[in-house]
């Protein structure tokens, strides 16, 4: 398991344990909970906040229901009469582990960076209209390169050197095709389109043309919508 998915994990579990000790407390608190108990409130919903904000973003249904919660009459006057939203921050969390042990937060994040691309490609898309075909190939090459590191993650591929370093979008093709992830013949066309991405961003712009930028654009609009849809 990466290392960035085990924090998550043990980072959900974490917030679920604390929660189902705060709950308790809350049923059974005669009067308002206070000092230490108040304080790991206060870190337990923060921290909650901060994880639903980071998988989901701000706009999405999830942090629209943490932020209802956390809205509530007197959110940190706490007792047995007086916990409902507590309950209601605890079941957030549990959504947030169902999701996750569902694979819906990697849907989410892959339907997040679709979206993102398809910003980028209509961008570039926009500046090869207005005759910037040399910008226009390195947007349009980045899309690409994210597009096989994605894959390659979605794959299981290694997407970094032994040392740490990023490996290079060539020996990431290689390894797609060599996966079967596609064929050679589209790990050729990816190679052709790499290069051209690369002479646009060293500044060799007489090394290929405004058609060739469009063939291009039309190539990663179709890999990605067949290979990470």
């Amino acid at each position: 398991m990466p290392k960035i998915d085990e924090s998550i994990q043990n980072e959900i579990a974490a917030l679920i344990d604390i929660g189902n000790k705060i709950v308790a407390k809350a049923i059974s608190a005669s009067s308002a909970i206070k000092g230490n108990d108040l304080a790991e409130v206060t870190s337990w919903v923060t921290r909650l906040g901060q994880l639903v904000r980071n998988l989901y973003g701000t706009e999405s249904q999830q942090y629209s229901n943490y932020n209802d919660a956390l809205q509530t009459r007197n959110f940190y006057n706490i007792h047995s009469n007086w916990n409902a939203h507590v309950s209601q921050m605890l079941g957030i969390a549990n959504t947030v582990r169902h999701d996750y042990d569902n694979g819906l937060l990697f849907k989410i994040r892959a339907q997040v960076q679709a979206d993102i691309f398809a910003d980028f490609l209509e961008m570039g898309e926009y500046l090869l209209n207005e005759s910037y075909k040399d910008a226009a190939a390195v947007i349009i090459g980045t899309v690409l390169e994210d597009s096989i590191r994605k894959l390659c993650t979605q794959n299981g591929i290694p997407t970094v050197k032994t040392n740490g370093q990023p490996l290079t979008i060539d020996p990431l093709n290689s390894a797609l095709a060599k996966a079967n992830v596609y064929s050679k013949l589209v790990q050729k066309q990816i190679t052709t389109w790499a290069h051209i991405r690369n002479k646009a961003a060293h500044g060799e712009y007489d090394a290929y043309d405004e058609n060739q930028v469009n063939m291009m654009l039309l190539f990663v609009q179709n890999f990605a919508e067949e290979y990470l849809s």
